[in-house]
């Protein structure tokens, strides 16, 4: 095909893939039927989501809206799969939503796919094996997803929809918001309770020494402090429709 030439509709249909993404979370925000987007989604093919592998922004909004969505439709049709005791296996590497065809679990677009294939062990330092549409698609970890990506737990942040022009001031308001409302600072023994995202993903924010200077640059402690940190407990409690 040549530049500008006019191509056909989508397999999957004539709109963006995150058009159809921010539409199914809107879907599940309203409780309506979400089929439509989901059938959409499937019968893409990779040159409909070419756009994802050469556009941070629009990356970024797809993925985590598709997330964000995914984590809904489970709460919501697989429930109990979340109060299993295997919740770290059952819940997230459940298919959430499929894609091109291919059946993804919020694990492989959390880990394989925002995080650019990191393993969800060994806090963010250790390679994950990718499966080929994590590997084709994947991005470079940005760590503010974290305060964007909800899973249906209490302690997650609040879920809004994120748009490809306006993504990169989103995930600033959503990691300001989520750390102002989370982050404790004792002056008396200098210590900062912070999420225990930041332990879990240690890697992803570059270590201690870049999460201090992020919850310095965030406002989330005093001017040139320098306090250890104490991780907060995740509270596990299920909490859908969380929607800011």
């Amino acid at each position: 095909m040549t530049d500008g030439a006019a191509r056909a509709a989508p397999a999957g249909g004539d709109r963006p893939p995150t058009t159809v993404a921010a539409d199914l979370l809107a879907a599940t925000k309203r409780r309506e039927n979400p089929d439509p987007f989901l059938a959409t989604l499937s019968g893409y093919d990779h040159d409909d989501l070419a756009p994802l592998r050469t556009d941070r922004h629009r990356a970024l909004a797809f993925w985590t809206n598709l997330y964000n969505a995914g984590t809904q439709l489970l709460l919501e049709r697989r429930p109990e799969i979340y109060d299993s005791p295997l919740r770290v296996l059952r819940f997230f590497r459940a298919e959430a939503v499929t894609v091109v065809g291919t059946g993804l679990g919020l694990d492989a677009i959390e880990h394989g796919i925002l995080r650019g294939g990191r393993s969800k062990y060994g806090l963010g330092y250790l390679p994950r094996l990718p499966r080929p549409l994590e590997r084709r698609y994947r991005v470079t970890c940005d760590p503010r997803i974290h305060f964007a990506l909800n899973c249906g737990a209490a302690s997650c942040p609040a879920i809004r929809a994120y748009r490809p022009g306006e993504v990169d001031d989103q995930l600033d308001i959503a990691t300001a918001s989520y750390l102002d409302r989370v982050v404790e600072y004792d002056p008396d023994r200098d210590v900062a309770r912070v999420p225990r995202l930041f332990l879990w993903y240690r890697g992803d924010f570059g270590g201690g020494r870049a999460i201090r200077a992020m919850l310095d640059s965030y406002d989330a402690v005093p001017a040139d402090v320098d306090p250890r940190l104490s991780y907060r407990r995740w509270d596990w409690s299920k909490a859908p429709a969380k929607f800011a």
